[in-house]
């Protein structure tokens, strides 16, 4: 992770000035213990998967992750003077923990993993990411996804 300090300009200029998203509606917090809870990654590392497009910079969708896929075919798009990528190349569980969670499910901690996890290109401005974090959060209510484990790049 870097620190702002350590960010050429005019990077770090525009992270500085981005304007924090004001939500009027009140985070959920009640719900089923731990290991009643069906979880899924959030990511944004851009993952895709060998041969799919890589996002664009900037870009606000979001992508699918398959919980069926194999970490070999899983590849990170997200790029940045600022992003070491050696963590990920040697364990995709640094950017996407997909193992730990089946783990921690086998052990029953948590109680399922979800079939879909999701992806977003990191440094996106948040104002251009509503129709994504929207999308996510319905496929993840079809899911009957109660937990997530966010994972920022």
């Amino acid at each position: 992770m870097a620190r702002l300090e350590d960010i050429p300009e005019p990077t770090r200029t525009a992270v500085a000035n981005l304007a924090c998203p004001e939500f009027e509606t009140a985070p959920f917090v009640a719900g089923p213990k731990l290991s009643e809870r069906r979880v899924a990654i959030v990511s944004s590392a851009a993952l895709i998967h060998r041969g799919d497009k890589p996002f664009s910079f900037g870009s606000g969708e979001y992508r699918a992750v398959s919980g069926t896929w194999d970490n070999a075919d899983i590849l990170m798009s997200h790029v940045s003077i600022n992003y070491d990528r050696a963590g990920f190349q040697r364990d995709i569980n640094v950017v996407f923990p997909i193992d730990r969670l089946r783990d921690l499910a086998a052990e029953g901690a948590i109680g399922s993993v979800a079939a879909t996890h999701f992806t977003v290109m990191g440094s996106t401005d948040p104002a251009a990411m509503v129709e994504a974090a929207d999308g996510m959060a319905a496929a993840m209510k079809a899911d009957n996804v109660n937990a997530v484990v966010l994972s920022p790049v």
